[in-house]
């Protein structure tokens, strides 16, 4: 009788001793997720200098390029049978690519076609493109305030000349920016 409780006792202390290290472990991997949490919270600038949502802006969006001459609009027929999903603009090389509203950078590397790529993420499903460009200024994760230099416009990813291809997209599908410029 003994050695049956005395065994029994062992194997309880065996069986807290598991739940123990697993509640350890389990805490431990709580606290590694709220560190991640804080070093990505603490990423978010402690004040936007313009937090207004997307939709807002309509008609108030400043061209991504300046002097810029539109050399293909949305819609326009493309090779193929394809149509333009947004504006190709005419400018000189390593001309300043800005942002047209805050957002993060989402994606900031090459892309077959696209050459160069800039996407901006600015939430509630909201994406701008900046594609063939000469030479990226951020990187993903970088947060930016409308009028910011994301690129220097160039001809990459097969551009037939020096320009600037940019995209206003909601939810993956393609918008006419020409209601949303100032």
């Amino acid at each position: 009788m003994r050695r049956q409780t005395l065994a029994g006792l062992e194997a309880a202390f065996k069986s807290r001793e598991a739940r123990l290290a697993a509640l350890g472990r389990d805490q431990r991997a709580v606290e590694a997720l709220l560190a991640e949490l804080r070093d990505a919270i603490a990423d978010i600038p402690k004040r936007l200098d313009d937090d207004r949502p997307f939709p807002s802006r309509r008609g108030q969006l400043p061209l991504p390029v300046d002097g810029g001459r539109v050399l293909e609009r949305f819609g326009a027929a493309l090779p193929g049978g394809l149509q333009s999903d947004g504006v190709r603009f005419a400018v000189a090389r390593r001309t300043p690519v800005r942002a047209v509203a805050p957002g993060r950078v989402a994606y900031a590397d090459w892309l077959k076609g696209y050459g160069l790529l800039l996407i901006l993420d600015h939430g509630d499903g909201w994406m701008s493109l900046y594609a063939h460009n000469d030479r990226l200024s951020r990187g993903v994760g970088d947060w930016v305030g409308q009028g910011d230099t994301l690129a220097r416009a160039g001809d990459s990813g097969g551009a037939s000349q020096t320009a600037l291809y940019f995209e206003l997209r909601r939810n993956g599908q393609p918008v006419d920016p020409r209601g949303w410029w100032r």
